[in-house]
């Protein structure tokens, strides 16, 4: 009986921790729930990316939380569209999301790289639906402002081309979202809660382009620290080990810091 009792139980957690698809608004969401424990943990993926942009990372934090992540609209399995939207576009819909879901608790909100963007977005507008933020690399209003700062000319020539890129199917979630935004927004609004960042300036040997120049990683770090420090509960972790997808170069240094945040509000 108690074997029986095991496999129905494996059974359970396997069926529950299957992709879904939810009707947010007039659009189809996909998303994946797992795990179980005192904190709930929201997954924002990157520009571009579906849930898949945590596969190295969600089983793990199943282990210590309940864990959502999804794709949103434009991304993933989710419903296609050709369509711009802002970073606080896509935080509304992640509210309705957990209202969806019946998320009655506020989250523990991990967001990755233009996801950091929607993070603080909801932070500020969803207060009582979010009590902690980890960024992983997040994108920052303030990228061209790097660029400009090394040098002028070929920031523009980049600029340019990049926006060029990010508007080649239709959805430029960086350039016309925060980029060309005045004045820029720095989310002073969001209440004291734990908050922390990962940021990578880990260095190259050939550089993309300024921002990934050694000077370029410098102001990159220094950048996040001036921000975190802001929060009463701020805190900035410099690695040199990873890339900008930190979770799949260093999953371990992701889940010690999602743990200490719980730590924080055990």
């Amino acid at each position: 009986m108690k074997l029986i009792a095991l496999i129905i139980i494996a059974l359970s957690f396997s069926v529950a921790a299957q992709p879904s698809m939810v009707s947010v608004n007039e659009f189809q969401l996909e998303y994946e729930v797992a795990g179980q424990g005192k904190h709930t943990v929201l997954l924002e993926a990157g520009g571009g990316a579906g849930m898949s942009d945590w596969d190295s990372v969600f089983n793990r934090i199943a282990e210590h939380a309940t864990v959502i992540r999804y794709s949103r609209v434009g991304n993933g399995n989710s419903t296609a569209i050709k369509r711009h939207f802002t970073s606080n576009d896509y935080a509304n819909y992640a509210s309705e999301l957990l209202v969806k879901l019946k998320v009655t608790q506020p989250v523990i909100l991990v967001a990755h790289s233009y996801g950091g963007s929607i993070a603080r977005d909801f932070a500020a507008a969803y207060p009582k639906q979010v009590k902690a933020l980890l960024m992983v690399d997040p994108s920052s209003e303030h990228d061209v402002d790097i660029l400009r700062a090394i040098n002028l000319e070929i920031a523009n020539q980049e600029i340019a081309q990049i926006k060029l890129d990010d508007m080649t199917n239709g959805m430029s979630n960086n350039y016309l979202d925060f980029w060309s935004k005045r004045p820029l927004p720095d989310y002073p609004q969001i209440k004291d809660i734990p908050v922390t960042v990962i940021v990578s300036v880990r260095k190259t040997k050939q550089p993309a382009n300024l921002f990934f120049t050694n000077e370029g990683r410098k102001m990159w770090g220094e950048l996040w620290q001036t921000w975190a420090s802001e929060f009463p509960q701020g805190k900035t972790v410099l690695t040199e080990q990873s890339g900008h997808f930190v979770q799949v170069d260093e999953p371990e240094l992701v889940i010690n810091e999602l743990l200490s945040l719980m730590q924080k509000l055990n």
